[in-house]
Parts: structure tokens; sequence; C-alpha cells
């Protein structure tokens, strides 16, 4: 199982910290990804994380501004959103696999968490 939070309401140019806490699962040979789903749009990869060896990548869209990050000891991976923009606004998803090298492949995630609500506005 994975619980996300961390969402909320924020100002253009703000930031914001996302965790995923997961439950239920090696998530030391897991990776992560983060996704959001905006109104009237798919679901779109936004970030991935491989735990066992720290390796990430972005969407081209949050390049320089996400950051993801893991923490063994707490079971969570973390996104870590700066300089916030209102086509951020979306609820994001963690979702997991049970495997090292996962490309976050949106149908082969074994695990979703139930997504947090990401408000960017003035």
């Amino acid at each position: 199982q994975l619980e996300e939070s961390g969402g909320g309401l924020v100002q253009p140019g703000g930031s914001l910290r996302l965790s995923c806490a997961a439950f239920g699962f090696n998530f030391d040979h897991s990776t992560i990804g983060w996704f959001r789903q905006a109104p009237g749009k798919q679901r779109e990869g936004v970030s991935c994380f491989s735990v066992a060896s720290g390796s990430a990548n972005y969407a081209d869209s949050v390049k320089g501004r996400f950051t993801i990050s893991g923490d063994s000891a707490k079971n969570t991976v973390y996104l870590q959103m700066n300089n916030l923009k209102p086509e951020d606004t979306a609820v994001y998803y963690c979702a997991a696999e049970s495997s090292m090298f996962s490309t976050c492949n949106y149908y082969g995630m074994d695990y979703w968490g139930s997504g947090t609500l990401v408000t960017v506005a003035s």
C-alpha cells in the first residue's frame, strides 16, 4: 500500500513537498513513480525513482523544478516541488513497482496511492 500526503493550495512560484509512505512490500527493491492527473486530462508520469540505486528521471515539464528522493529508514519517497506553476495543478499519485529496474510505465505499476490534490493559484 501507498499513502500520499503534502498536497494543498499554493501560489505560483511557491513550493510543496509531497510524501509517499510505503507499506507491505519490499521498499528497498522497488521503483517509485509520481504521476499526476489534471482535470480533463490523462494521467501522466512526473518522476521515477529507483530506491536501490537512487537514480531518478523527470518529465521535461518539471525538470529543474521538481526533485525526487527517498528515505529507506522511513520507507518514504518525497517529491519536492519548487517554482510551481498553475499548470502543475493536478491530483498527484505515487505508484510502486516491485522491481529495481522499472521505467515507471503506467501499466506496469503494482501499487497505487489514492492521490493528493495540488492546486497552484493566486
